[in-house]
């Protein structure tokens, strides 16, 4: 008799602790380095330590589940714009160090990170860590669909829609373009605060620049490249973009330093800031897919008339964002003013 009572107990014990295994159950994501990540089935808390990733996520829909950020989001206009709630989020950086108990007070199911220190010593600390980082268009689709799989939910579904959008715009500026012979040359300035880094070939700034319908003045390889102003000269650049900052920024900047001020380009007034709204839009974007609206339509005004990019602006906030832009508003996002 008792040993049929010590089976029932343990028949009912296992019964009552299955709903705890489905709790604890998991799943396998394939981050962007190939690394297998076992993460929880249902995330419900994520640190995000990437800023661009922070967008990604707020344009899936998943921004509630974000407990930690970055300093730079915390201080991003147009995100704090759309999420104010993001101000409350923790930072647990000092400097541009994270501080791993800061990290794990926040109790994260999953850290999304690029930066290897980071990745490193949140595996360190046992936390599920996915890379996210990408370098072109098919790199950008492929981390939206990977957030959108850690996030689940209708998550994904959201990715699908976007990166059809994606897709869609840069198709619609190849076919606008189709048969341009005349391509302005091109040089994208990381920052107006250091007029020696540009971003080169073999990069997605490279990239948009090419699909836009432009020719990146500049031969070498890679993001964030050191140049000096003699090669600026000789180039000679039809257009220039300059990253976050504004467009009067920007002029300001080149008209000021007197081995530029006598581009073409600065002398023209054919210097513009590249847009910003809830991160910039020329690097590690979302919002890429308005990026290669805009520098088409600037590269080439004619083919691209019937482009309005502050409709389409206005409709991607609120299809994504689920925020209603005002006329001002869009102005200050396509000027670069953050």
């Amino acid at each position: 008799m008792k040993k049929r009572l010590i089976l029932i107990l343990m028949l009912s014990l296992c019964l009552l602790a299955r709903p705890l295994d489905v709790l604890a159950s998991t799943k396998t994501v394939t981050d962007m380095t190939g690394q297998k990540v076992k993460i929880p089935e249902k995330v419900r808390r994520v640190a995000d330590l990437w800023h661009a990733n922070n967008q990604v996520v707020l344009l899936l829909g998943g921004q509630n589940k974000i407990v930690a950020t970055t300093p730079l989001i915390k201080h991003q206009h147009w995100f704090v714009t759309v999420d104010p709630a993001i101000k409350k989020v923790t930072a647990p950086f000092a400097g541009n160090q994270i501080q791993v108990e800061e990290l794990l007070k926040t109790k994260p199911d999953v850290v999304i990170a690029v930066d290897p220190a980071q990745i490193k010593a949140a595996r360190q600390a046992k936390i599920p860590t996915v890379n996210a980082m990408y370098h072109d268009f098919a790199g950008l689709k492929k981390s939206v669909n990977l957030t959108a799989e850690v996030l689940g939910g209708k998550a994904p579904q959201v990715a699908k829609k976007y990166n059809q959008e994606l897709t869609h715009n840069i198709d619609l500026v190849q076919h606008q373009l189709a048969g341009v012979k005349d391509k302005p040359t091109v040089v994208h300035f990381v920052n107006a605060t250091d007029l020696t880094k540009v971003d080169g070939r073999q990069t997605i700034v490279d990239q948009w620049i090419s699909i836009a319908g432009g020719k990146n003045a500049i031969h070498k390889k890679g993001n964030q490249i050191t140049v000096t102003a003699e090669e600026l000269i000789k180039e000679n650049p039809d257009v220039i973009i300059v990253g976050s900052c504004s467009t009067t920024k920007a002029r300001q900047a080149l008209q000021k330093d007197k081995q530029l001020q006598n581009l073409s380009a600065v002398k023209q007034k054919k210097v513009y800031g590249n847009p910003q709204g809830t991160f910039p839009w020329d690097r590690y974007s979302a919002e890429e897919a308005l990026q290669v609206l805009w520098a088409a339509k600037l590269f080439h005004p004619d083919q691209m008339k019937n482009v309005n990019i502050e409709q389409a602006t206005k409709s991607f906030y609120k299809q994504y964002y689920h925020y209603q832009l005002n006329d001002q508003q869009v102005k200050q996002i396509l000027n670069g003013d953050n």
